[in-house]
């Protein structure tokens, strides 16, 4: 909860907008072509282009779950902070924090000092874990919204 208070204070950190269901489904669509951009780039056996796109297949999902509630998070740290909240308030599955910090870490290795540590690409996981997201958009009521909303104020 401390890393979600200096969040929000932070000029780019967490902060309460509309609610956006057109902006939730451009990011979900985001995740979607994203996985369709890893599938053609597999054969390049790019490390970075693989870990940097695979990390934001999981970005994007996660991202259109925060524009259905009304979440704005432009710090990815953060960005990590609030899903581990939404983990431990039932929205998300748990264990999406720890995969989107393992991917992010591997795609910072790649992109910025050039480890070409190997990524681990697995189709139909990643397939799954985009439909987990379509349905938990689809099953997010109106009450859940304003609630999680409120812990959210109240932090």
């Amino acid at each position: 909860m401390k890393q979600l208070s200096w969040c929000k204070q932070q000029a780019r950190g967490i902060k309460l907008v509309a609610p956006n269901d057109n902006l939730s489904k451009e990011y979900y669509q985001n995740a979607e072509e994203s996985l369709k951009v890893l599938r053609s780039i597999t054969a390049t056996n790019s490390n970075m282009w693989l870990a940097t796109t695979k990390y934001y297949i999981e970005y994007f999902a996660v991202y259109a779950v925060f524009m259905k509630i009304g979440i704005k998070c432009e710090i990815h740290d953060c960005t990590l902070a609030l899903v581990k909240f939404l983990e431990e308030a039932g929205i998300i599955p748990e264990d999406i924090s720890l995969r989107l910090k393992k991917d992010k870490e591997l795609r910072i290795d790649n992109q910025y000092y050039l480890k070409n540590t190997p990524v681990d690409i697995d189709f139909e996981e990643l397939s799954e874990f985009i439909l987990s997201i379509r349905k938990i958009l689809s099953s997010l009521e109106t009450d859940t919204i304003a609630n999680i909303r409120e812990k959210i104020k109240e932090l």
